[in-house]
């Protein structure tokens, strides 16, 4: 079936209030191309200054608690991010995986919350370069999916985000075959779980993704957007990347 593309912006701990200026621009462009889906998901602190600024447009958050409230100091739940004004989180980066050692069910947790609370989530996996190199790659991430979907949602509103941890903001980037195999893996296994509902389900590419190499990522079979890191952070660099999209 034929799915819309998808182009999201994780601004990650970047941009403080001068930096709105730069996402109405992108959103500004991002109209010009009605084909394509495009998010930004700022830092916590610059939800409501970037929903004010630019109304109607998909603002998210890149985490979130898998309470909806309680005694978690630093934590933002769910409800806090509808609140807001977000209408979609990220869980479950590698950076979050890694650095604060969120495990699936942890992150399964948190997609639930998220869904349960009404925001779409691009729930990420991805494997590190000692797995890729050794040939594991495709059976880790698959690990990964299988332990951190929620079993019961709304299809829609669910996305997979691949992101090889070895190509974060790196510069290197996997080969198409690569990508387009893993992709390849991640829509069968969804279908073997979810049956026609995973068809519904985007998946998108991330990890040094930019205006140079969109047009080829984004065109990889399976392939249903991108989730951008460092290039989404300026109108000069992402909306390149959503014209390449609506370009496919």
């Amino acid at each position: 079936m034929a799915r819309r593309k998808y182009v999201v912006g994780n601004w990650k701990m970047n941009g403080l209030t001068g930096a709105i200026g730069e996402a109405q621009a992108i959103f500004a462009a991002a109209a010009d191309h009605d084909g394509v889906d495009v998010a930004i998901c700022p830092p916590f602190t610059l939800i409501g200054a970037m929903v004010a600024a630019a109304p109607g447009s998909a603002v998210g958050g890149q985490d979130c608690h898998n309470a909806a409230s309680g005694a978690f100091t630093g934590s933002v739940a769910a409800p806090m991010l509808v609140d807001a004004g977000a209408s979609l989180v990220i869980v479950g980066h590698s950076e979050r995986r890694e650095g604060y050692s969120e495990s699936d069910v942890d992150v399964r947790a948190k997609a639930q919350a998220a869904l349960g609370a009404g925001l779409s989530v691009i729930l990420c996996v991805g494997e590190p370069r000692a797995v890729r190199e050794a040939g594991g790659a495709i059976e880790y991430v698959l690990a990964q999916v299988a332990g951190s979907v929620p079993d019961d949602f709304d299809a829609a509103r669910l996305a997979i985000a691949y992101e090889p941890i070895w190509a974060i903001g790196t510069g290197l980037v996997p080969t198409v075959g690569d990508v387009e195999a893993m992709h390849g893996a991640i829509r069968a296994a969804l279908a073997g779980r979810f049956g026609a509902a995973a068809g519904e389900m985007r998946i998108l590419y991330g990890g040094s993704v930019n205006g140079d190499n969109a047009a080829e990522l984004l065109g990889a079979g399976d392939v249903d957007g991108a989730l951008v890191g460092g290039a989404s952070l300026t109108a000069a660099k992402f909306v390149p990347i959503v014209a390449a999209a609506a370009g496919l």
